[in-house]
């Protein structure tokens, strides 16, 4: 028997330079410290709720081999879904106090989560299952899927804009120095890093996390070994429905109003971020996520009309430098 020690698993570092590389590069040409700060930190709350809608497709991509175009309407349903508690505790929302606030919200995206997560086990039994490996099928179904949940929205809800509130004591900004700071921002960044660090835990300190990465890697292997992997896909589908549903409260919160074509909107993103960090990689989402959201307002501020492209032209540049994306786990 050998003594020679295991190989180390060696990190790929180049691709988390990228993040601060571009916030670096960026501040001479703000030229404000304050409005470089004030920009980065909408940047990255804009990521940690792309990342948080993200990170669920890019396992079920990965680990499932299934093109679902209907992800937003999860988001979509998440969001109309906090309204029920939303709307009538408005008066929770308004008070001056905390407790009310939390309460109020806490309660909004446990339903949300609830609902779009049980919605998810029954999209996958009843549309996704059919068509496993078919992926031209799985394209034609979930994008019908989406209009028809548009649609069906529209006939509960209306066709009409609905207003949300931000909680009374998330709104506002902290003032650092010069910079003014939204503090719904900052809690959508602790949100997002709380989200972040519990898949991390989890894909990575548990035997069902295990079994999760051995099966985007190779399916058939953890198959032959006895496991049943089609468990692991329907509650990855569950996982990812429920968080398109926590990612569409905090973006609905976030833009302050609703619309029928809410996922919609952002689905194109998602499916961007997912390939710039790679099919199946979960920090590569949250490094593709951040990078997307940094760059378009960082664009939206320096150049207008180039952040109306901005998204497609980093995904363009991050495939030429890695085909892939950053970290492939994959292999489509």
């Amino acid at each position: 028997m050998s003594d020679q020690p295991l190989p180390k698993l060696s990190l790929d570092y180049k691709p988390l330079l990228i993040l601060p590389l571009l916030m670096l590069a960026a501040l001479p040409l703000v030229g404000s410290g304050s409005t470089w700060v004030t920009l980065t930190v909408a940047g990255l709350a804009m990521g940690m709720m792309i990342f948080i809608m993200a990170s669920g497709l890019t396992l079920i991509f990965g680990l499932m081999d299934v093109l679902n175009f209907g992800h937003g309407a999860f988001v979509t349903l998440g969001a109309y879904a906090a309204t029920l508690v939303l709307l009538p505790l408005a008066g929770w929302l308004a008070a001056d106090s905390l407790a009310l606030n939390l309460a109020a919200l806490a309660l909004a995206i446990a339903v949300a989560v609830l609902l779009t997560g049980g919605l998810g086990w029954a999209f996958e039994r009843v549309i996704i299952r059919p068509v496993y490996g078919l992926h031209m099928k799985q394209i034609l179904i979930t994008m019908g899927a989406m209009i028809v949940a548009e649609q069906s929205i529209i006939a509960i809800w209306g066709a009409e804009q609905i207003p949300l509130q931000v909680p009374q004591t998330f709104r506002g900004a902290i003032v650092v120095g010069e910079a003014a700071i939204e503090k719904y921002r900052l809690i959508a960044v602790g949100v997002g890093l709380v989200v972040f660090a519990a898949m991390f835990a989890v894909l990575n300190a548990t035997k069902v996390g295990l079994l999760i990465r051995a099966g985007v890697e190779n399916g058939e292997m953890v198959e032959a070994l006895g496991y049943r992997i089609r468990r692991l896909f329907v509650g990855v589908f569950v996982a990812g429905s429920a968080l398109a549903g926590l990612g569409g409260v905090l973006w609905g919160l976030y833009k302050e109003s609703l619309t029928a074509a809410i996922g919609g909107e952002i689905t194109v993103l998602v499916f961007i971020v997912i390939i710039i960090g790679g099919l199946g990689s979960v920090g590569g989402c949250f490094i593709g996520a951040l990078l997307v959201a940094l760059v378009a307002n960082y664009a939206g501020f320096l150049a207008p009309k180039v952040a109306l492209v901005s998204d497609i032209l980093l995904m363009a540049l991050i495939l030429l430098w890695r085909p892939t994306g950053l970290y492939p786990v994959a292999k489509r």
